[in-house]
């Protein structure tokens, strides 16, 4: 009984303090404050983890030493969330979760919370070990792959773990599941978008169908790859410009890849007149190519015959390099119509300048225009109208002029 009279004093003595700490902070503005001060120095904490971690004393075991500061860190978030809890004048229902049944069985959970706590962090580390293993074995699963790997069992190991022991101090994990599936829903109207390019996110991931350092073109953007995240893929383009475009948008539009495969096929078009011979031509153009040190021996350069042009016939040169990059692809194309050129030239086969080619020819009927006498000649010509007297109201010719009848 005096046992049970204790707990409920210390209870009531914690609480009682812990209620006071409101009226030390009034005001909205000064507990939101006070709250981002607090959320500030836990989180500068457990980004200094992993630091605090590495600097192990040589008299301490490795792993008392990780112990010992995992149970501090975890101390430091609990301790700041009580913190937070007290700010906002919370503590009553705080320790009508926990506060009313301090004893032998509080703290028999304690442990067991502290255990699942301590054992969900070692599974992470194991969960990064496997990723690391699965990573030397497979070379196409780059950093950020396993990066991304990493954080998504970290997360679902430290949620099974937090449920595992609000189910052990008895709180309603079925309310938390319902409220987290309607804030999801409020959350998924409100950002769409930005959930469209997480999930697309994760699909680029596992679907892989570019990497870091690959040559890509996205609609109007072309560049190379320098960054990937679950948002949103950063490109390098031609002209020194750094693009981010959102993930949903490269997944839901063509894609071309001009490094998957390791090589790439180039075409230039060389025109030639048409008083030369074009096979004889193109034999020429691919020895020409053929030489240079650029484009691959395998597979080998071919020209053909694409099209009669206006003023030439049109040969395309089709080469392939390998490593292709658009350094790569303009210095061969420099180097290619260079050669071809000088050796079409050495052979006395023009290139020609577009042309048009004009002739006459006599016109055969048609329209005349007015005062024309061409096409007239088949036409009489008319005689000047006849001298006429009228002799008087009957219209009698006056034939001897004198007026005499």
């Amino acid at each position: 009984m005096s046992g049970e009279l204790t707990r409920q004093t210390t209870t009531e003595g914690v609480s009682s303090t812990l209620s006071r700490i409101p009226e030390l902070i009034p005001g909205l503005p000064g507990r939101i404050a006070v709250t981002f001060a607090i959320g500030l120095l836990v989180m500068a904490l457990l980004a200094r983890t992993d630091r605090i971690h590495a600097f192990a004393p040589e008299r301490f075991p490795s792993a008392v030493w990780h112990l010992l500061i995992t149970l501090a860190t975890m101390a430091a978030a609990a301790g700041g969330g009580v913190a937070i809890v007290a700010v906002w004048g919370l503590s009553a229902e705080l320790f009508g979760v926990f506060g009313n049944n301090l004893g032998p069985e509080t703290a028999v959970r304690f442990g067991i919370s502290i255990l699942f706590l301590i054992g969900a962090y070692t599974m992470t580390g194991l969960i990064r070990q496997l990723v690391e293993e699965i990573a030397q074995t497979r070379s196409s699963l780059d950093e950020h792959e396993r990066e991304i790997t990493f954080r998504v069992g970290q997360v679902t190991v430290y949620l099974l773990a937090f449920m595992i022991v609000l189910s052990l101090w008895n709180v309603n994990i079925g309310g938390i599941l319902v409220g987290a599936g309607f804030l999801g829903i409020v959350v998924g109207m409100a950002a769409r978008q930005t959930l469209g390019a997480l999930l697309a996110g994760f699909v680029l991931m596992f679907s892989r169908p570019f990497e870091i350092g690959d040559w890509i073109q996205v609609e109007e953007y072309e560049g190379i790859v320098t960054g990937i995240t679950i948002v949103n893929t950063r490109i390098q383009t031609f002209d020194g410009e750094y693009v981010m475009i959102p993930n949903d948008v490269v997944s839901s539009n063509s894609l071309v890849n001009r490094s998957r495969k390791g090589r790439l096929r180039i075409e230039v078009e060389v025109g030639v007149d048409y008083d030369a011979d074009p096979e004889h031509a193109a034999d020429i153009a691919q020895n020409a190519v053929s030489k240079l040190d650029d484009p691959m021996n395998v597979p080998t350069p071919q020209v053909v015959l694409k099209r009669l042009d206006d003023s030439s016939v049109v040969l395309g040169v089709r080469y392939w390099i390998d490593n292709p990059s658009a350094r790569r692809k303009w210095r061969s194309q420099t180097v290619v119509i260079g050669a071809v050129k000088r050796a079409l030239e050495s052979e006395g086969i023009k290139i020609p300048f577009p042309q048009r080619e004009l002739a006459g020819r006599e016109e055969a009927g048609g329209f005349v225009l007015a005062g024309d006498d061409r096409g007239r000649g088949d036409l009489r010509p008319t005689d000047p109208p006849a001298s006429r007297t009228d002799g008087g109201a009957d219209g009698t010719d006056d034939s001897d002029g004198d007026g005499s009848s």
